[in-house]
């Protein structure tokens, strides 16, 4: 699969403001996709979004909900979800991919990564308790909850995923994002080896090792990294995803492998990126021995 982010950006609605859903739609199917995840400019209606999505024959592999539960009890969130929900039930999404973004500075232009928001234990106690009810409320409702670590969120770190995994009950599920995991210094690998029985979504975004050093040195912010080109599709960068892609073989993954790269479509043209990221990425998968279903 892959994310709209590359054509339109919800972050910053002005990347890519002039490209329609129609357009990235058919350029992620041109690109060889089966999949592609939920944007800003989707419709919430399935009887709207499940023609377009049957036109260019996509499925809907998942997409992106910002929780505030370090603000809101866990019924108000389910309250808040419910219609993106029943869209993703609607159109067979196989979860629902939540972060945590309570005063997230990940879209603050001018605030650091250094100065992203650290919990104290009173906090962690208030997330794992209310991401353990959110989570059971949506199995009951069919709809797994992938977390989404995140630059700039509350749950960054290799070690701060850990806690919250070791922490949360089984319907708490994780997302693996191979982009975010070495943005922040921590190791994929040992993630899946880890957590393998948790992992029911994979976000797949390289890294351009010079810009993200810069970065780092700079201690700019999220929003600027991203800007000044961080992040690449698979193959366009320094990540090595043979030895990703088998320890998911390995370890019996089963689940959609998305290419997600915020570049600016300005710099990076959203067809040519997400045909060099899905021919690198197929081949390495099929060289591991990873099935890839239709």
């Amino acid at each position: 699969g892959v994310s709209p982010i590359a054509w339109s950006n919800d972050d910053m609605p002005e990347l890519g403001v002039e490209t329609t859903l129609e357009e990235c739609l058919s350029e992620a199917k041109i690109a060889g996709f089966s999949g592609i995840e939920f944007g800003g400019k989707f419709p919430l209606e399935s009887e709207i979004l499940i023609p377009k999505l049957k036109k260019e024959n996509l499925k809907l592999c998942s997409g992106w909900y910002g929780a505030h539960l370090l603000k809101n009890k866990p019924t108000e969130e389910y309250q808040l979800m419910k219609q993106q929900l029943r869209l993703f039930q609607d159109c067979q999404a196989t979860c629902m991919v939540v972060a945590e973004v309570t005063n997230s500075i990940q879209g603050d232009p001018m605030k650091p990564l250094s100065k992203r928001p650290i919990l104290d234990n009173d906090a962690w106690k208030t997330l794992v308790y209310r991401i353990n009810e959110l989570s059971s409320m949506m199995i009951d409702s069919g709809m797994p909850l992938a977390y989404h670590h995140h630059m700039g969120t509350v749950i960054q770190t290799q070690k701060e995923i850990e806690r919250l995994i070791e922490n949360t009950k089984d319907s708490v599920k994780l997302l693996i994002d191979t982009g975010h995991m070495l943005f922040t210094g921590g190791d994929s690998i040992k993630l899946i080896n880890d957590f393998y029985q948790k992992i029911i979504h994979v976000h797949t975004k390289d890294i351009r090792k010079d810009v993200l050093l810069n970065s780092l040195r700079e201690d700019l912010s999220f929003r600027q990294a991203f800007l000044n080109g961080t992040f690449t599709v698979p193959g366009d960068g320094c990540i090595d995803f043979s030895p990703i892609i088998t320890a998911l073989k390995d370890k019996h993954y089963s689940g959609w492998i998305v290419i997600e790269a915020e570049q600016d479509p300005i710099k990076a043209n959203p067809l040519e990126y997400a045909k060099k990221g899905y021919n690198y990425l197929s081949k390495v998968i099929k060289d591991t021995g990873l099935k890839i279903l239709d």
